[in-house]
Parts: C-alpha cells; structure tokens; sequence
C-alpha cells in the first residue's frame, strides 16, 4: 500500500510548471522572479520587505503560489495586503508559506508515507502545514482547513527548493 501511495504521488510530483536547470542559477526570489507565473508573489516579496531574507543562505522550501492562486482570493485582499500598514500580516502570509530546509518531494513524499499518509511542517511563521496525498497529487492543508495541491516541484534554487501551489495558504 505504501510503495503504491508513492508512486502515485510521484506521479504527480514532477517539476514541470518551470524548465529544471542543470544546476541552480539564482535564489528562491530570483527564480521566482523569472517566472510570468508568480509576478503577484514576487511583489508581495518586496512589499513585505522579505527579499533579502529570502535571498540569504537558506535552505528554505518554498510553496510558491501562482498569480492564479492569489487571485483566487477574495476581491481587494492582495490590494489590501500590500500596503505598507499591512507589512506585517503580509509577511506572516508569505512565511507561511516558507519551511526551513531544503524538502525535495520525494522528501515530503516520504514524510508523508512514514506518517500513515500525513506529515505535518512547521513554517518560518511559526504554524502548521498537513501534507497528505489526493489523487496523484501532494495536497497542503492549511489552519483554517483550505487545501492548496502541489502543481510543480523540485525547482532548484541556490538556496532552497521551490514547490509550485495553486492556493494561497492561511495562518
């Protein structure tokens, strides 16, 4: 039953939202920044002063949500977000999306199988991530209970992994 959960899951675990690189070439911000995919990201990023946080020697795992995904956020909340008297609730929002560490998938792959089909991380942040596997894909549940699936993983970074999400996970 194990070997089967992973190899489904593994399935669904390939770095296909971004071209892999043969060896990383940039941090988790600069990688993050070469994709039309995560503009929303990156200038949340900036706007919560975390670049060069981000940019230091790591390794950090991050669950990289896509412009989709903030989008899929009520009307005004990244507006709101991003304005400097909200720094701080913006940097607890993106830190929560941040473990430390370098998790590749077929790490949280494991974690996952050694925990009966959850593991639970902790974030920078400081609060709880349950990963579990849905399908063929890893699914991130957050404390309020909203699930955000794993689309892309193991882009390489000079400091760290990044895993591409489809929802914007709350503390």
């Amino acid at each position: 039953m194990k070997a089967a959960l992973v190899a489904i899951a593994a399935a669904g675990l390939t770095a296909s939202a971004l071209p892999a690189l043969a060896a990383p070439s940039a941090n988790v911000v600069g990688t993050a920044a070469g994709s039309a995919d995560h503009t929303t990201l990156v200038a949340a990023v900036k706007a919560a002063e975390l670049v060069d946080t981000l940019s230091g020697k790591g390794p950090f795992t991050v669950f990289a949500p896509t412009n989709a995904a903030f989008a899929k956020l009520p009307v005004g909340t990244v507006d709101s977000l991003l304005k400097p008297e909200n720094k701080t609730q913006l940097q607890s929002v993106l830190t929560y999306h941040v473990v430390p560490g370098k998790l590749m998938a077929k790490d949280v792959l494991a974690a996952i199988t050694a925990g009966g089909g959850k593991a639970v991380v902790t974030t920078v942040q400081g609060g709880k991530l349950t990963a579990s596997v849905m399908g063929n894909k890893v699914m991130l549940t957050d404390a309020k209970g909203r699930t955000s699936h794993v689309t892309a993983t193991d882009l390489d970074t000079t400091n760290g992994v990044i895993h591409v999400v489809d929802t914007v996970l709350l503390p």
